[in-house]
């Protein structure tokens, strides 16, 4: 893989979702709080709760398989010379 981590960038990716849908920045938060009025931020966060987790989990499998990141790429394109 010429020493390059092809595994990085979706790691990064999803810490800056998770980034956007937890206090105290949650910018994503905000938008659907602004979107729908009548409901509460409380009721937001836990709503968004399940998928934080979610993608905790992923990080998880990412950082433990890293192959992950890259199956599906190789699949479609072959792996890289």
């Amino acid at each position: 893989m010429s020493g390059r981590r092809l595994d990085t960038p979706p790691i990064v990716t999803i810490n800056l979702e998770i980034g956007l849908i937890t206090p105290p920045v949650g910018l994503n938060l905000y938008v659907i709080n602004g979107i729908v009025p009548d409901v509460s931020l409380p009721t937001v966060l836990k709503g968004a709760f399940p998928f934080m987790v979610c993608m905790v989990l992923g990080i998880v499998l990412l950082c433990l398989f890293p192959g992950i990141a890259t199956w599906l790429p190789d699949l479609l394109m072959g792996p890289a010379i």
